[in-house]
């Protein structure tokens, strides 16, 4: 094992404890610069972030992304952990939750100007955000991995930019305070949900990374309380594994219903010439099926019905949408 450790974090790469310190603890050094960089970059990257997510920019929410020094204060808890120092870990979780008070503010007040609320709906940013599953833990996980080892080594920091693209702290909580302004908090939960999971999973990947390295203190009252922090963070992850394993199955199932029901549809309609069907979409547990064709007289509601019995659940509600007219080709 030794062998292996040596071979990904060669001794002559490996950052010292105190340059990690240095690094990761705002409150340890020059606090007043690194509290003003801090908080400078975090409003400022929330503003882009923001900005990007309400005009479905993917492009302005990734440079939002480079910029968010969130992920320090973060990864300052895994240190903290390690290092069992209850004042490190206090630090850093004051500046996490300041940060994301800050960044809900600002997404909040950004709410205010919204146009048009429905706009939400329909937006990628904000919808992609909202139903984190647990492959979105999965990818945290490992970046955060790859963000602690390339912490641990000095000839790795170019790859930090791409650490702080793959994990998404800034947008959801920019999400969190959009959402919550225009009123629709299942959105926001979901999206906090999201943070939540990439925050644990950082600390997680963090701590692990940290104690292989041999950042820790081999002292008997500082090893129980690392190991009453490891179990809190344990605890923590458990709570958040509950909404990203309800999403994920309640994704495979919505996955599910959609196949056998747009395969019962389209024998319903199998006799109706030139007819199709052009999807199926959900509101909640209402499964609206897209239909054209030529014509009106098709069959009823009650015969799509009658092929789904048995095969979707009886609280799944099914209706159609049907739109009259036909493709004409040009010649």
């Amino acid at each position: 094992m030794a062998g292996l450790l040596e071979r990904i974090l060669p001794a002559s790469q490996r950052r010292s404890l105190d340059e990690l310190t240095e690094r990761l603890d705002l409150g340890n050094g020059d606090r007043t610069a690194k509290r003003s960089a801090f908080w400078t970059m975090l409003v400022l990257a929330a503003v882009i972030a923001i900005a990007g997510v309400l005009a479905d920019s993917t492009a302005t929410v990734i440079g939002a992304m480079i910029i968010a020094p969130l992920s320090t204060p973060i990864m300052g808890i895994a240190l903290g952990i390690v290092r069992a120092s209850g004042s490190a870990i206090g630090r850093s979780l004051l500046y996490v939750l300041g940060g994301l008070a800050v960044v809900v503010a600002l997404g909040w007040l950004f709410s205010l100007f919204l146009p048009d609320p429905g706009s939400l709906l329909s937006n990628s940013q904000v919808l992609g955000r909202t139903s984190p599953q647990l492959l979105d833990l999965l990818a945290a996980l490992a970046t955060g991995f790859a963000g602690a080892f390339a912490l641990c080594r000095r000839d790795l920091s170019s790859i930090l930019p791409g650490v702080a693209i793959a994990i998404s702290l800034v947008p959801p909580l920019g999400v969190v305070g959009v959402c919550v302004g225009r009123g629709d908090f299942d959105l926001a939960f979901g999206a906090l949900v999201l943070f939540l999971c990439n925050v644990v999973a950082l600390v997680i990947a963090g701590s692990i990374v940290f104690t292989l390295y041999g950042y820790t203190k081999e002292i008997a009252a500082l090893t129980v309380n690392r190991g009453r922090a490891y179990l809190a963070v344990v605890g923590i992850l458990a709570i958040v594994l509950i909404p990203l394993a309800a999403n994920t199955v309640t994704s495979i199932l919505i996955a599910t219903w959609t196949t056998r029901i747009s395969d019962a549809a389209n024998q319903w309609i199998l006799d109706v010439p030139h007819s199709q069907i052009d999807g199926v979409t959900w509101h909640g547990l209402q499964a609206v099926v897209e239909v054209r064709s030529p014509t009106e007289n098709i069959h009823t509601v009650e015969d799509l019905q009658a092929l789904l019995k048995g095969t979707i659940p009886d609280s799944v509600h099914v209706t159609v949408d049907l739109t009259v007219g036909q493709i004409i080709p040009v010649e």
